[in-house]
């Protein structure tokens, strides 16, 4: 296969716009994804709605047509695959880089097969490298016992699963909130759990009042400044900020205690890490990492910040990204 310009890892929004920009700019790429298209979106609640407007979730210049205000995740699904179609996008999906290898003129890039694909994938030459991996892949784990049960996740996506059991939400930002909400919905027991005093202020705005109402009202236990110090088969051990320990029954445990980027894979390939962030080392300019012809794009780049990149501000990165290579492939 002839030496790539650019090789994209990711197939979210970021990754997206960024294999637009290579073909606006008449540059040759693929684009990897180990799961499916928009995988993390995919892998939402199913009846997400958006913080944004639809506007401000587009890439490639295409609209993104709404019932409502906000979009769906449903609706999100649908314009990435329609933008994929319009662009007619490279893209190689369920397949995971496994390895990054210098080369040369660039990097090699050997990837493995992540469905029942028949024979050996193909390894990939390109000069340039653009990180689109998010962090939803990478759960910020609580360090205790029994996390490791299956009782135990750090995603959730329907409530009927959870239908007549105790379920404990810990966390206290939207998707804490979210989730103890729709689960109270669709009649299930549930509390929440935070180690905070107050949920977070960054909740969205019509969701925040929900929740401290429900709370209010007895219809969401919350047990706040407490922390969960182990899982059990059929219970949790808590303690207070003030020292108390107690003990409450359990059959489901949902942390929804945020994600991080994939730390491991960044630093095998050299990029720096800002210790008390989390941010690998960027240039804002060009989004080029401290390794030359490394770049990345959307929320991998913010680190522990999460909350400062989103698909609103992350989609920008591949057009800044191409272009500056494309400069230096004149």
């Amino acid at each position: 296969m002839p030496l790539l310009e650019v090789a994209i890892i990711g197939g979210g929004p970021s990754g997206l716009a960024t294999a637009i920009a290579c073909k606006q700019h008449n540059l040759s790429y693929i684009l990897f994804e180990k799961g499916s298209l928009v995988n993390s979106i995919c892998r939402f609640p199913v009846n997400m709605i958006f913080f944004t407007t639809p506007e401000l979730l587009e890439i490639g210049d295409l609209p993104l047509v709404t019932q409502q205000e906000k979009p769906s995740r449903l609706e999100a699904l649908k314009y990435y695959r329609k933008a994929t179609e319009h662009y007619r996008l490279e893209t190689r999906l369920y397949e995971k880089v496994e390895t990054v290898s210098r080369i040369n003129d660039g990097f090699e890039l050997k990837p493995s097969f992540q469905k029942n694909q028949v024979g050996e994938p193909t390894p990939v030459s390109a000069r340039n490298l653009v990180l689109a991996m998010g962090y939803y892949d990478h759960p910020n784990l609580l360090g205790i016992p029994g996390e490791e049960l299956d009782k135990v996740s750090h995603y959730y996506t329907e409530a009927h699963p959870y239908f007549g059991l105790n379920v404990v939400v810990i966390g206290g930002s939207n998707g804490a909130a979210e989730t103890a909400l729709d689960l109270f919905r669709s009649g299930v027991k549930v509390t929440l759990i935070h180690r905070g005093k107050d949920l977070s202020k960054q909740i969205k705005y019509w969701v925040r009042p929900d929740i401290l109402n429900r709370i209010k009202n007895g219809e969401v236990t919350a047990y706040l400044n407490t922390c969960v110090e182990e899982i059990l088969p059929d219970r949790l051990r808590l303690k207070k900020k003030s020292g108390e320990r107690f003990e409450i029954a359990n059959d489901a445990v949902l942390a929804m205690t945020g994600y991080r980027p994939d730390y491991r894979f960044l630093e095998s390939l050299g990029i720096e890490i800002e210790k008390e962030t989390g941010k690998p080392h960027i240039d804002p300019e060009t989004c080029e990492s401290n390794v030359p012809g490394i770049y990345l794009a959307g929320g991998i780049s913010a680190g522990r910040m999460a909350n400062t990149i989103f698909i609103e501000n992350g989609r920008f990165h591949g057009e800044k990204i191409i272009c500056h290579i494309a400069k230096k492939s004149y």
